[in-house]
């Protein structure tokens, strides 16, 4: 059989993802920048338009707050209001984190006798319901966690088997977030375990945000689009350099799994926890942001350093992971030593680019982001934005952008047609 050009099977292609997006419009409003050609080749949307739950949820990825990485299990009604008064003060709500998340060791070890999950009654007298009611009288959505297993990582009652059960009781207590997770799980197939809490949350008639946390061990992002509004593609993040950047890394690669409705989730932020640098938790920061990640803070909210403020609060990097466009940022190149000098990047609404210049070497390096590399046309002008200096640095760059940057820092940028900047 005669073999087919090549530039034939290119044209069909990009046939095929302009339709995907053409369909996929009238229901998210994505629309591509016009530099698709070049693009489609980089940010592959192919498994866009599969999605997704239909529970109107996760239109971007959520933002909020969650207990384990800071508190683990000393938790209690205490910790949860103060926190969300804080997330009110330091204005984090305004800016969207708005799920106030507790998670495990919230229950008693058993279930009552009628067989129900109940409140660990020393650290929450008051019971999840009324906790539920002050956290809404703030403006702000509660979550709680359970387990596709027997017992929760923690060994409390999990919900394999009683999903319906706890679904209701969930949904009677107003709750608006569940985390899902996979421990004591008797190894049965997760794609037979967490379906039935998708049915059991939807039966309630309360629309709750499902948050699977499978840890990606059967690579969650090739099934569970139409189970949950976002799944974890790693195991638990650690506070470290080295843990943040392997977990990058990982959910990287199924970057071409998610969009509005789910998301991949490498975790929740380490911001703030003190086992990272500054220049280290600002690349944290921004790289969740561009890969879309969920931007769930794990640090103790009431008690912030300035640093640790500043991060949390860039509207402009917040902007970049709420686009509308729902595209998820990926590693596009890297080179130099062990090909530390990296390049990740995605496509914007209204035209825009997002691009990070990531220096994962320990001395600073100037590091060169090409357009023809990020998708865009090379002989093209853009303004390039500074997202954390809140400024141009230039208002007209062609070909490429090259800039210092420190260390084990990030520089992040967005780049917009140059004929657009110089009207604002």
């Amino acid at each position: 059989m005669a073999k087919t050009p090549a530039n034939y099977v290119r044209a069909c292609r990009l046939t095929v993802i302009l339709y995907v997006y053409v369909a996929a419009v009238a229901v998210t409003a994505r629309v591509l920048p016009l530099q698709l050609s070049l693009a489609a080749k980089i940010y592959d949307t192919s498994k866009y338009g599969i999605l997704q739950l239909g529970n109107g949820l996760a239109q971007t990825p959520q933002m909020g707050w969650n207990s384990w990485n800071f508190f683990n299990c000393d938790i209690d009604e205490k910790v949860i209001t103060e926190t969300a008064d804080a997330l009110v003060t330091t204005g984090l709500a305004k800016l969207g984190y708005v799920y106030v998340n507790i998670d495990d060791c919230w229950s008693e070890l058993a279930r009552d006798s009628e067989g129900n999950m109940a409140p660990d009654s020393k650290a929450f007298p008051s019971g999840i319901k009324a906790l539920a009611d002050y956290v809404h009288s703030k403006g702000l959505k509660i979550g709680i966690y359970s387990d596709a297993g027997l017992f929760t990582c923690q060994v409390r009652p999990g919900s394999l088997k009683h999903e319906y059960d706890d679904a209701a009781l969930f949904a009677s207590w107003d709750i608006d977030y569940l985390k899902y997770d996979n421990c004591f799980n008797l190894g049965i197939d997760p794609q037979e375990r967490y379906p039935p809490m998708r049915d059991a949350l939807n039966a309630t008639g309360r629309t709750i945000f499902y948050s699977l946390c499978e840890w990606g061990v059967n690579d969650p992002a090739l099934w569970a689009s139409k189970i949950g509004n976002s799944w974890r593609t790693t195991d638990d993040i650690e506070d470290t350099w080295e843990s943040m950047t392997a977990i990058a890394d990982i959910n990287d690669k199924w970057a071409a799994y998610a969009g509005p409705g789910g998301w991949n989730d490498p975790d929740m932020l380490e911001v703030g926890n003190g086992g990272m640098t500054y220049q280290e938790y600002r690349a944290h920061f921004s790289i969740w942001a561009l890969m879309k990640a969920p931007l769930i803070i794990g640090c103790d909210v009431r008690n912030m350093t300035t640093e640790t403020h500043e991060i949390l609060t860039n509207e402009e990097v917040i902007a970049v992971n709420q686009d509308p466009l729902g595209v998820q940022g990926r590693k596009v190149y890297t080179y130099g030593p062990d090909g530390c000098y990296q390049i990740w990047a995605g496509p914007l609404s209204e035209q825009r680019s997002v691009i990070a210049l990531w220096n994962r070497c320990s001395k600073a390096a100037t590091i060169t982001a090409k357009w023809d590399a990020v998708g865009l046309e090379p002989s093209a002008s853009f303004s390039v934005r500074d997202v954390w200096k809140h400024e141009y640095v230039s208002l007209s760059s062609t070909t490429s952008f090259s800039v210092q940057v420190e260390g084990h820092a990030c520089e992040m940028y967005i780049l917009a047609p140059a004929t657009a900047a110089s009207a604002t």
